[in-house]
């Protein structure tokens, strides 16, 4: 993180952002493993 001091936590906002993109993230890495699988066992 660039936050050095353990005080200096990010807004809710940004941490809700972060969370929503990990969330993204997540989904279409899943997608890609489902779509090659599908792909390859064809």
């Amino acid at each position: 993180m660039l936050w050095s001091d353990p005080e200096n936590k990010p807004p809710k906002e940004l941490r809700d952002a972060q969370d929503m993109m990990r969330r993204v993230w997540l989904v279409l890495a899943l997608a890609m493993v489902v779509a090659m699988f599908v792909l390859g066992t064809r």
